[in-house]
């Protein structure tokens, strides 16, 4: 087994691609006209669904908002600058939930939440 991908289920997936360019610098693999898109994100691909699309596979889903709770997950992004990767986040109408800190073992985390309201992790490498 191997990850693949990992896709959240938005309301908007144009809206949600383009926010996810300008606020994480990661650029559309592509966009299909289904409701499905994926990201450049190296190996593993973020990839968004329309909740349309989530609702017609017959699973349950609880929808994220930006006025509700986070979901029980997140998603990480890597970066050798987490300041200015957070700066530039909520500069593109990320939500802030924690400034950019240095963890005990070293490593720089700050926390925002997207256009949708799912949390996004801003981190640099562990031991870096």
């Amino acid at each position: 087994m191997r990850l693949g991908y990992v896709i959240l289920y938005v309301p908007n997936l144009e809206e949600t691609v383009a926010f996810y360019e300008k606020a994480f610098g990661v650029s559309r693999r592509f966009v299909h006209e289904s409701g499905y898109a994926e990201m450049e994100t190296g190996a593993t691909a973020l990839a968004f669904a329309t909740e349309a699309l989530a609702a017609s596979h017959g699973v349950a889903t609880r929808p994220n908002r930006p006025g509700a709770d986070a979901a029980a997950a997140e998603i990480a992004f890597l970066s050798d600058d987490v300041p200015t990767a957070f700066a530039n986040a909520v500069a593109a109408g990320a939500s802030v939930c924690k400034e950019p800190q240095t963890k005990p073992w070293g490593q720089v985390v700050a926390y925002v939440r997207d256009n949708n309201g799912f949390l996004v992790e801003l981190c640099s490498p562990v031991g870096g």
